[in-house]
């Protein structure tokens, strides 16, 4: 445990930001999950409305710093690819 005050902060800091982390990272492969079921069970127009949420929800995880940019770009490469071949 930490003895300085500043390290003490430090830790109720760092605990709070990856609560918050947590939950952007959380609601990502949420959505991205809900894009793979619609794709599974061939429902085109759910897969599209749920591909829009899984990439609004990607961009934000990569604005706050949760993943990376090529993490990002990746897996929203790999879920349209998948929704535009539904057609």
């Amino acid at each position: 445990m930490p003895n300085m005050k500043n390290a003490k902060k430090k830790v109720i800091v760092d605990a709070k930001k990856k609560a918050g982390n947590n939950d952007f990272k959380a609601s990502m492969r949420t959505a991205m999950k809900n894009v793979e079921k619609a794709i599974l069970n061939k429902d085109v127009e759910g897969a599209k409305e749920k591909l829009a949420v899984a990439i609004k929800r990607i961009d934000k995880a990569k604005a706050k710093g949760v993943v990376t940019p090529n993490f990002a770009a990746r897996n929203k490469s790999r879920l349209t690819k998948k929704v535009n071949e539904m057609k």
